[in-house]
């Protein structure tokens, strides 16, 4: 018993020591906490980008005070309740009455609906709305108040379309016995589903284009007409998606018919361009103040006027090493096309035709991406930068300006 005393004794000493280099080793780090690597340089100083950012910001600003100003709005802070708004590609008026203007935007806006061709009119004891592409209808008496007419039924319901059969890849409808798959299943599932555009009523067919008579692939709906434009998805593209096996789309890859203007005409209805009324300003997404939220948890994208959500996309943002940084930054620089290289963390990069380029910070960009589809599945596989489909990088690149605020957070 006594020749162990002074082993005991070294125990406090020994246990000190233990502590000491666990302290001391390398430990493993939350991914949320690693330091960010910016994916690419930066195109300018950081002084240089501010600059820009402070003045687009101020110009901002100061065109929304003007504009309050000559609406007798007591500030810039009462626009996002304009409740009536003048389109000058139409030159027709598109209001909040009976929730038209908000569903506009909503839903998919110029994109979608196109611009208005009509003013509120009443048919059949309804107010209605023509869009280029859709009529609204309001249906007060209804949760859903804002509805779309059933413009591709009334239009081609009568044509004699064969019938589909369910196939691998492809969705079947019984409700009207047609398929859908493929670059059209993606966009009507991307941009509105069967509340915008309803049931296929078709399977995909070739035929003459309506608009330059080019022969091509369409596909008629309870609401709209789909047609194929493969060329808008760049020759480059098109071999990186083929040969990667990749679900790349081009912004109007799949472009909508004006079913709304021929429905008008079907109707007699010739609509004239109306005087701007006093108090409407012209529609611009700059009458809001504009803002992006990056959720680094759910890898998706929002975009925002104001308080009304206009836009989402699924996003793929920075590996671990390269996290995407977090915090409120700026677009301060933006570019149609580029090439990126870099070296970091023990890799190396050169990534030629990049599209739709938007900085954010250091070397932090929103772009296009051809090198995966994985937008929104988990996977972070950047360097850094929030990584987009081509069609969603070309949205946000076009209505985005230098100085939108970017909100990045988990």
């Amino acid at each position: 018993m006594t020749r162990s005393r002074p082993y005991l004794l070294l125990l406090p000493l020994l246990a000190s020591l233990l502590a000491a280099l666990l302290v001391l080793l390398p430990r493993p780090t939350d991914a949320r906490n690693a330091p960010a690597v910016a994916d690419f340089s930066a195109p300018m100083p950081r002084d240089r980008a501010q600059a820009l950012v402070s003045a687009a910001q101020q110009a901002d600003r100061a065109q929304r005070e003007a504009l309050a100003r000559r609406l007798g709005a007591a500030s810039a802070a009462a626009l996002p309740v304009v409740q009536n708004m003048f389109f000058s590609p139409t030159s027709h008026h598109v209001s909040d009455r009976a929730g038209f203007l908000t569903y506009w935007r909503e839903n998919g806006g110029v994109l979608v609906f196109g611009y208005p061709i009509s003013e509120e009119i009443v048919e059949d004891g309804r107010v209605v709305q023509y869009f280029e592409r859709a009529r609204f209808e309001y249906h007060p008496e209804s949760p859903s108040s804002v509805q779309l007419s059933l413009l591709g039924s009334q239009l081609f319901g009568k044509q004699a379309f064969a019938p589909g059969k369910p196939e691998d890849g492809a969705r079947y409808f019984p409700e009207t016995g047609h398929t859908l798959g493929g670059k059209f299943l993606n966009f009507w599932l991307k941009r509105g589903g069967l509340a915008v555009f309803g049931y296929p009523i078709s399977e995909p067919i070739e035929e003459p284009s309506p608009t330059d008579g080019v022969t091509r692939v369409a596909q008629y709906f309870e609401r709209a007409r789909f047609e194929y434009h493969p060329e808008e998805l760049g020759g480059f593209y098109q071999q990186e998606a083929q040969s990667l096996g990749l679900g790349l789309a081009a912004l109007h890859e799949v472009q909508l018919a004006d079913l709304g203007r021929q429905a008008a005409m079907q109707h007699g209805q010739l609509f004239s361009g109306s005087a701007q009324m006093a108090g409407a300003p012209d529609w611009s997404p700059a009458i809001w103040p504009r803002h992006i939220d990056v959720d680094l948890t759910a890898q998706h994208l929002t975009a925002y006027e104001g308080d009304t959500p206009v836009f989402n996309a699924p996003v793929a943002t920075g590996k671990d090493g390269f996290n995407t940084p977090t915090g409120t930054f700026a677009i301060y620089s933006k570019y149609p096309v580029e090439t990126m290289t870099g070296s970091a963390g023990g890799e190396t990069w050169y990534v030629p035709n990049i599209p739709w380029v938007q900085y954010i910070v250091g070397g932090v960009a929103f772009h296009g991406t051809y090198w995966h589809d994985r937008w929104g599945t988990g996977f972070r596989l950047s360097h850094g930068c929030v990584n987009l489909n081509i069609d969603d990088a070309q949205w946000l690149y076009e209505w985005a300006d230098i100085g939108t605020q970017v909100t990045i957070h988990y």
